[in-house]
């Protein structure tokens, strides 16, 4: 499998309020769609994809939300094409799809999300890496 493209459709943060207290987040991916797409691109026998996807944040309790709807344009080899299919038809995927575009989907919505999160001032939803003091005391001795 092989991502050929890779677009955010919306882009929708909202910060609802000023002062959180204590913020729990969670992170909600959900894949919409996957169509059979044609096109005469690909030298290879390769088949097309496109799956449309939701991956959304939110901050609790009502501090702030954050949306982004996509589509992954993807070629697979034409027998886990006949999977992806038949597997779509019945709303499923196969663990390997599953892994796979989930991996994609965190990859480019996490950077966008921070991004979005630090217009808007919003604390990251996933942990930063950061130095302190201890940290520079160590690399000295």
């Amino acid at each position: 499998m092989k991502v050929i493209g890779f677009n955010f459709t919306k882009i929708s943060v909202e910060k609802k309020s000023e002062n959180p207290g204590k913020i729990k987040f969670n992170t909600k991916i959900d894949i919409s769609s996957i169509e059979p797409l044609k096109s005469d691109l690909l030298k290879s026998k390769d088949e097309l994809f496109k799956v449309d996807f939701f991956y959304g944040v939110t901050y609790e309790p009502n501090f702030a939300k954050l949306e982004l709807n996509g589509e992954i344009i993807m070629a697979v080899e034409p027998k886990i094409a006949r999977e992806i299919t038949k597997d779509w038809k019945d709303k499923k995927t196969s663990d390997d799809l599953r892994v796979f575009l989930f991996n994609v989907i965190l990859r480019k919505s996490n950077i966008k999300s921070l991004q979005m999160e630090d217009e808007l001032n919003l604390p990251p939803h996933i942990p930063l890496p950061s130095i302190n003091k201890g940290n520079l005391q160590e690399k000295k001795e």
